[in-house]
């Protein structure tokens, strides 16, 4: 019986990745990799063939879709190397769950994913956070508010928010924390003018892993001028903050100590 293998890269780079997965790769006999739910620094890819001695073959986010992997693994071990961790992606549930039904083995080998790290390099409290929402690039005939509705909602609640930001791999498009910010300011005035404004506190986790990471906490009309660098970038809305949390952003995350209030 042939064996899928969901192995995680982590954050960054080919430096990002555990023994543990080194070693699950080294034991398949193909390998496949997606960057389209995020991607590694250049060179990663083929620095990580040098060190297990394989090729690995990217792949579209229609050969995932389709499942094009899964037939390589009929009476082999296939491995699939996803940035971060795999499980964080509905697309690879899927493509588990598929690879199940086929009577495939599946195995996940678990990597640092940006929804573990952002929070933890900002100093928030993981279980504060309520659910995750991604800002899409405007489109024409797409527009849709539920991220703002559900950004809405943890506030409303005093759950933090963390943001992804649209990737467009295809075209080598990354949405930057501007664009990001700028659409949550857009949207709160189309949709509700007083949940985002201008004053509005966010932070801002540029490039989450790397040795030029870069953590801000500010106004939003602070940040959106801001030169955050090349993407990666990831957005958080804090909803209620404990007293912790605000010590943390002022030294982790440069934020000016007079965006809290004393009484907090």
């Amino acid at each position: 019986m042939g064996r899928f293998i969901f192995i995680g890269l982590g954050l960054s780079d080919d430096r990002s990745i555990t023994i543990e997965a080194i070693d699950a790769c080294k034991k398949c006999d193909v390998l496949f990799a997606e960057q389209y739910t995020s991607k590694v620094s250049p060179g990663s890819i083929e620095r990580l063939e040098k060190m297990i001695g394989k090729k690995i073959q990217i792949l579209r986010r229609t050969d995932v879709e389709e499942g094009a992997p899964l037939k390589f693994a009929k009476d082999r071990v296939v491995g699939f190397l996803v940035p971060g961790d795999p499980m964080t992606a509905t697309t690879h549930v899927d493509l588990r769950i598929r690879a199940n039904d086929l009577g495939l083995e599946t195995g996940i080998v678990h990597g640092t994913s940006a929804m573990i790290a952002v929070p933890g390099i900002l100093g928030l409290q993981h279980y504060k956070f309520g659910r995750t929402i991604t800002i899409p690039f405007s489109q024409k005939g797409f527009e849709p508010t539920s991220p703002f509705e559900q950004l809405d909602n943890n506030l409303k609640q005093g759950l933090h928010t963390l943001a992804l930001l649209d990737i467009q791999s295809a075209e080598d498009r990354y949405m930057t924390a501007n664009e990001g910010l700028k659409w949550l300011i857009e949207t709160s005035a189309a949709l509700r003018p007083q949940a985002i404004t201008k004053d509005t506190l966010a932070c801002v986790v540029a490039r989450a892993g790397s040795h030029d990471c870069i953590a801000r906490a500010n106004r939003i009309s602070e940040l959106i001028t801001y030169d955050f660098g090349k993407p990666l970038h990831t957005i958080v809305l804090p909803g209620k903050l404990h007293f912790q949390e605000e010590e943390a952003l002022t030294r982790f995350a440069a934020a000016p100590k007079e965006l809290f209030s004393a009484d907090v």
